[in-house]
């Protein structure tokens, strides 16, 4: 009997011979469980451990899972009606709690460093008469950099990613202290690493090399192309940076390292974070920067090095980087989708606030760095939160950028002075960017109307949750005077 690989050919010659491999080495007794992991809509991993002798079957075979996972918004609550008919969704396959199934991307197989004899593969997500999952976001991805082969040309990127870390020192984990859906547990008790703002400092650095040593080993023990790591401006903020990667592989790297850092940093007694703003004294935003450029597909020569003397990038980059401009605000929901993402943007800070770009200009939203014989040449955008969906985010930037080489759109004018510009201000807040996205058409239709509808309903409902809580700047403003 085919499985569920061969009956609906789900994988590449590639993927099929990577298989091969990564099923002798399952044989082989080299590890004894593998974690099968699909990151949701929100670029959280979700999945299951099988033990090695059951995951060479479930290679081809597939994984279940419950379809469930689709409908939750970030507090595991299911925001659609599963048991109504259609479940809430406008596609068969979603009613009743029904499965879908993981498979197997081979190629991204990992040995996780962290955990003893533990294998770690992403997957993708699949209906079970073997259609792709309409709300997969790597699928989505993928349709992106699809448009880009078609050009003959492949996205390149590079990642620069800042978080927190504290030290516990009460895990908050008694009886009462336990979640439910809609409602989080109790935050664990921290205190600092760091005290903050001696940025780049050698004291700071040599005094969290502890906690530097166990990034760094666990990102090289995960074969990721760790370049820096770095103590941020803010108290307990941390950065790591990466060198460039195909773009799918580094939306899947993004994934992986948010998941590996929370992981380990818990192992030693520590609480990583990659909320934009966490509520502490003296706090500083974190952000996730995006390198990207293209390149031509079949040689691998950059795409956006100018010619001449004087310009910034090649005609190609120049329309690329008009197309982010012109959709913005459109892909502000993508690239900050949460509500604490968009307290992090403030004039006169190193966060933008509006669709700018500028030469080598850490103000503006958009850094144009490199220039004439610069293999290097590329945009690095500073919009992104670190809670990103990393294939939403990247998505929307190749899509944006493929309107603006399709139209030949030319760019406004740099933003050599930062925030002295006219050009057009970003959403401020979630609402706001969740109806910019509604209204780019041509976004919505590349993302598809039925995706952006789903990412639009989850969203609100986590407003919804919001807007119905009593803030605590709420009950100190009125409590006592009213």
């Amino acid at each position: 009997m085919a499985s569920f690989v061969e009956k609906y050919d789900a994988w590449t010659p590639e993927q099929a011979g990577a298989a091969e491999e990564l099923a002798r080495r399952l044989e082989s007794g080299e590890v004894d469980v593998v974690r099968f992991a699909f990151p949701d809509q929100h670029g959280i991993l979700r999945g299951k451990t099988l033990v090695a002798s059951e995951a060479v079957g479930a290679l081809r075979g597939g994984v279940n899972m419950t379809t469930t996972l689709f409908a939750k918004d970030t507090s595991h609550l299911t925001v659609f009606p599963v048991f109504s008919a259609g479940g809430g969704f406008n596609f068969d396959g979603m009613q009743g709690a029904a499965d879908f199934v993981m498979v197997a991307d081979p190629s991204t197989f990992r040995i996780l460093p962290w955990s003893p004899r533990t294998g770690w593969v992403l997957c993708d997500a699949y209906m079970t008469d073997g259609r792709p999952a309409p709300l997969e976001t790597r699928s989505i991805l993928r349709r992106a950099l699809a448009g880009l082969e078609e050009r003959g040309m492949a996205l390149v990127a590079g990642l620069e990613v800042e978080f927190h870390v504290f030290r516990v020192e009460d895990p908050r984990m008694g009886l009462h202290d336990g979640s439910a859906p809609g409602q989080p547990g109790i935050p664990p008790e921290v205190s600092l690493l760091s005290h903050g703002y001696q940025y780049l400092t050698e004291q700071r650095y040599d005094a969290s090399e502890e906690l530097m040593e166990l990034l760094r080993t666990t990102m090289q023990g995960l074969k990721l192309p760790v370049h820096s790591m770095e103590i941020e401006f803010g108290p307990s903020q941390f950065e790591l940076t990466f060198g460039p990667m195909p773009g799918l592989l580094a939306a899947d790297a993004m994934v992986l390292v948010r998941s590996a850092v929370k992981q380990v940093c818990q192992r030693h007694g520590y609480h990583a974070t990659f909320m934009c703003r966490p509520r502490i004294p003296n706090v500083m935003s974190s952000g996730w920067h995006l390198h990207q450029s293209l390149c031509d597909a079949a040689t691998g020569r950059n795409l956006f090095i100018p010619e001449q003397q004087g310009q910034d990038l090649s005609e190609l980059g120049r329309q690329y980087l008009a197309g982010l401009l012109a959709h913005a605000g459109g892909a502000a929901a993508l690239s900050t989708p949460t509500i604490n993402g968009y307290r992090r943007y403030r004039s006169f800070s190193l966060a933008p606030d509006r669709a700018s770009w500028g030469r080598d200009n850490r103000g503006a939203m958009l850094r144009v760095l490199g220039g004439v014989g610069e293999a290097a040449t590329r945009i690095e955008n500073r919009v992104g939160e670190p809670t990103a969906n990393p294939y939403l985010y990247m998505a929307s930037q190749v899509f944006s950028g493929l309107d603006g080489i399709r139209r030949k759109l030319e760019p406004c004018p740099s933003a050599d002075v930062p925030y002295e510009d006219t050009t057009e201000p970003l959403p401020r807040s979630l609402p706001d960017a969740l109806r910019a996205l509604r209204q780019d058409e041509y976004l919505c239709e590349q993302l598809t109307p039925l995706f952006v509808n789903y990412y639009c309903h989850i969203k609100e409902a986590e407003l919804s949750r919001f807007n119905q809580a009593v803030t605590e700047w709420e009950h100190r403003e009125y409590f006592g005077l009213f």
